[in-house]
């Protein structure tokens, strides 16, 4: 995956001028994850920047360029570094089209690492998505495989809307094959495995984790159908009911909190969309209502195989 990513922002830097990447330690170091390594060699430094440590001015210095005709690229380091930087982002990144009247774009993407899995300290395994899923005037997307990440992060970079791209850190390193064919547009989820009894929805760094309960499930005996979200603002409900109707039964899969989370959202608008279809109440499985625990017990924080298939198991129960 980082060096699809990696492929993805050669291209758009190739294809257009204005794409220009900000962050801290991208240049010379190439990234913390080493998803830059080798652009500012062949791109140079005005076009691969090396900022301050100061995420409030990467965003802010972002926008300004983006009102003078740039289409710049941060990288947030890791997730809970986002937090100094929100300002810029809600008040300004989110609301400056629609308080210009749609005379101004801001085609600014921000890249962070998110979630968890890599034994890592306080701060670096966050899951920040629904602050910026609430925030209207930003898309908010992430990619579970290789092929998504080359694909995505060109057609945000391409779009003129203010994008938050979300990267699965613990996925960094999983390998698959890459082309060129023709992908889903960014804010359509895709069906990654077909199934008949029950729907799991899942993204980012969850993806893998449906899939692999999904084969497990299959061996009990229950047949179950995975979509991949891809974009959390806007949410592609139009997939997720079309499956819900025919499944009945739905589970919602995701690293972040329980309260107030995309799992809500989802189970609200699958509730209302197709009431009349469900077997049984939409259930999530997520993280829990605590901050992000210590690396040693994070594997016991985070939504396993095992929890999956236990709340499938409640699901049929009703």
């Amino acid at each position: 995956m980082v060096k699809a990513l990696n492929d993805g922002m050669r291209h758009a830097l190739e294809a257009d001028k204005r794409v220009l990447l900000i962050g801290e330690d991208i240049g010379r170091l190439g990234g913390v994850f080493r998803t830059t390594d080798g652009l500012q060699k062949d791109f140079g430094e005005d076009r691969v920047v090396d900022s301050p440590l100061g995420e409030a001015g990467i965003v802010g210095s972002a926008i300004g360029l983006a009102m003078r005709g740039y289409r710049p690229v941060c990288e947030i380091q890791f997730d809970g570094f986002v937090y100094p930087a929100v300002n810029q982002i809600i008040t300004q990144l989110a609301k400056i089209r629609h308080r210009s009247s749609g005379a101004v774009h801001l085609p600014v993407v921000i890249r962070i690492p998110f979630g968890g899995g890599i034994g890592s300290i306080e701060h670096h395994s966050e899951s920040p998505e629904t602050y910026f899923a609430h925030t209207a005037g930003l898309k908010v997307v992430t990619c579970a495989t290789p092929q998504d990440a080359y694909s995505m992060i060109r057609q945000a970079i391409a779009s003129d809307d203010p994008t938050i791209f979300l990267e699965p850190k613990r996925r960094y390193w999983a390998k698959g094959d890459v082309t060129e064919a023709q992908d889903p547009p960014l804010d359509k989820a895709r069906v990654v495995r077909p199934g008949n009894d029950i729907t799991f929805i899942a993204y980012g760094p969850t993806v893998d984790t449906a899939l692999q309960a999904a084969d497990a499930a299959e061996a009990a005996g229950h047949s179950a159908e995975v979509i991949d979200l891809r974009s959390l603002s806007p949410l592609d409900t139009e997939t997720v009911v079309s499956s819900v109707q025919r499944t009945g039964r739905a589970l919602v899969v995701h690293e972040a909190s329980l309260s107030h989370g995309v799992g809500a959202e989802l189970a609200a608008r699958v509730q209302h969309d197709a009431f009349y279809f469900l077997e049984a109440p939409v259930l999530r499985v997520t993280g829990y209502d605590t901050p992000y625990p210590p690396s040693k017990l994070e594997h016991d924080w985070l939504p396993n195989i095992e929890r999956i298939l236990s709340a499938t198991k409640r699901s049929f129960s009703y």
